[in-house]
């Protein structure tokens, strides 16, 4: 330091000797000229020797801060070889300061102490730091996204908004609104895309980011989120593969394939192993017209075709309608006023790039309801693959453990050590004969429902209980007066599954009910009357011949036997108020 202040105490005298003599030699010069000043001559001349004067302290500073020690490398003419960014240096410039010297002078003396190392490392870079940052700082996609408030709205018209992040997928929304509703936890709920304006409807996948979703809805649309039960979801890996796929929809593309069972086939086609190809005749709309076409289409891997040659599948006759990966498939909720169905199974395939307006909609319609569902659940399995499969084993696998928690601790011995025991006497004894403890099993199933009709009858013979009345309006599967209309579209909305059922209140008779049940994905209801026999009131479905104290009763009995329905009672709609 000392060293750089005498240098530059050297150059301000140098500088100030040089002003104070200027004038004389200015003055000797202009002897016998005019007294008359040149002052752009002298400004000229003032200015070249300022800049010499510069160019020259600098060269030496320059020379003098090598790392090296070395002087400046000498070119052909004996000048100082020119190292700076430029070679006509500036005055306004600004002078760059190097401390090579002064950090040269340190170095020793730093190298000459002990290594210490730093207690604190995390204070000393703050965009590590977990305290003076967020967990998620220098993460560029978590940051961006944040939180975002969802709306969800179920059945009954309440909505509730939900804020989650930008990675929420269904299922974390779904398994959010069963805590905050008390719900009963399963893996049908789900979460539905509606698009009001186009009647238009899908069940979310579990793994589909909520707010990815919502950002294709357009700006100011009537598009929603409903939560409700579908019982459908995965259905495909629940049922028989027959019973969804059926035999003239199902062929191979492999021709090792060919001598394969229809069941094999349909196997090998859940397991992602090869690739059938889902065929069939559909009603088509054609773009911009309201006249509906009929053309033979078929769903490979690669896409979606249809045959401009009846049922051709040459290459030849093969025309590519549509893609898997770049769109999704919705159900058409009201296809007859919308777009002029001519059947009420109809869907549509929309790609993502449709964001509102029916322009770029591939409309179809089908001539059931099984070949509907089938190109559906091909179209899902098509596109997600494996994927598919994993949500439902994870979704089995949760339900599984939540049921675990929830039941009564295991037995420490097995069922199989327990016998029959008969305590009429003064002690007990095993019944040995298996007729005997059959028979006795049946006399204890008696005195227990003789205890729970007493428990629901009357008082006094001469009236009927109001309990017995009224008590189901507190179940979840009684849904009060509601059409017949509106009954069957809760049933198709929360899945056309064998054993999905309601009960609700008669319109033609005023005193009794209707069991609404899905079966082969078609809609039945059967009418449910009530009946008094010696002052008690009971409620049958087939005239008499098995009769129940209340809708409790008959609804639990039909749940474990089939008794005159086609189908036990599996699954039952409900609304939950959000």
């Amino acid at each position: 330091m000392g060293e750089e202040n005498t240098e530059l105490g050297t150059s301000g005298r140098r500088l100030r000797e040089w002003i104070r003599g200027r004038p004389h030699c200015l003055t000797a010069q202009n002897q016998g000229k005019d007294n008359d000043m040149d002052l752009g001559a002298l400004q000229n001349n003032v200015n070249t020797t300022l800049d010499n004067l510069y160019q020259g302290s600098l060269e030496q500073e320059r020379a003098r801060s090598l790392p090296n020690g070395n002087a400046f490398p000498l070119n052909e003419r004996g000048d100082k070889a020119d190292v700076l960014a430029g070679s006509d240096m500036k005055r306004s410039q600004p002078l760059l300061i190097h401390m090579n010297r002064k950090l040269k002078e340190e170095e020793p003396r730093a190298s000459s102490l002990p290594s210490i190392p730093n207690p604190f490392p995390e204070l000393c870079s703050p965009s590590n730091s977990p305290i003076l940052s967020s967990p998620t700082a220098g993460q560029g996609p978590q940051r961006e996204g944040g939180s975002h408030v969802v709306k969800v709205f179920s059945e009954d018209g309440t909505c509730r908004s939900v804020e989650v992040t930008a990675g929420a997928t269904a299922r974390h929304v779904c398994e959010m609104l069963v805590q905050k509703t008390h719900a009963l936890h399963d893996d049908s709920w789900s979460l539905v895309e509606l698009h009001q304006h186009l009647a238009l409807e899908r069940c979310l996948e579990d793994h589909e980011s909520v707010v990815e979703v919502q950002s294709t809805w357009p700006v100011g649309g009537d598009c929603k989120f409903f939560f409700r039960k579908n019982f459908a979801k995965y259905e495909l890996f629940k049922s028989s593969p027959q019973s969804l796929f059926p035999e003239v929809m199902v062929s191979s593309c492999l021709d090792a394939n060919k001598g394969m069972s229809h069941s094999e086939l349909i196997q090998n086609f859940l397991n992602s192993g090869s690739c059938p190809e889902i065929q069939g005749f559909l009603h088509l709309k054609e773009a911009g017209r309201k006249v509906w076409k009929r053309f033979y289409f078929s769903l490979r891997r690669s896409g979606l075709y249809y045959s401009t040659k009846g049922t051709s599948k040459d290459p030849r006759h093969l025309q590519y309608f549509a893609d898997l990966n770049e769109s999704n498939i919705y159900y058409i909720t009201q296809g007859k006023k919308y777009y002029g169905t001519p059947t009420e199974y109809s869907f549509c395939i929309k790609p993502y790039k449709v964001r509102s307006g029916t322009k770029g909609l591939k409309l179809f319609c089908s001539e059931e309801e099984q070949s509907r569902t089938c190109w559906m659940a091909a179209f899902r399995l098509f596109k997600y693959g494996v994927q598919l499969y994993r949500n439902y084993q994870q979704s089995q696998s949760r339900h599984s453990q939540l049921a675990w928690i929830g039941t009564t601790p295991l037995r420490s011995v097995s069922d199989n050590t327990l016998v029959a025991m008969d305590f009429s006497g003064c002690t007990g004894r095993v019944i040995e004969n298996p007729n005997e403890a059959l028979t006795a099993a049946l006399e204890e199933a008696q005195a227990w429902r003789k205890k729970t009709s007493h428990r629901y009858s009357l008082p006094t013979p001469c009236q009927s209980s109001p309990l017995s009345t009224a008590i189901h309006r507190t179940q979840p599967w009684f849904h009060g007066r509601i059409s017949r209309e509106d009954s069957q579209r809760l049933i198709i909305q929360q899945g056309l599954v064998d054993g999905v059922f309601l009960v609700r209140d008669s319109q033609r008779n005023p005193k009794g009910f209707v069991l609404s049940l899905c079966h082969l994905q078609k809609v039945k209801h059967y009418l449910i009357l009530p009946s008094e026999e010696e002052g008690r009131l009971y409620f049958t479905m087939d005239d008499g011949q098995t009769r129940f104290t209340d809708l409790i009763q008959l609804v639990e009995f039909h749940q474990i036997n089939r008794g005159i329905l086609p189908c036990k009672l599996r699954h039952y709609c409900t609304c939950v108020a959000l």
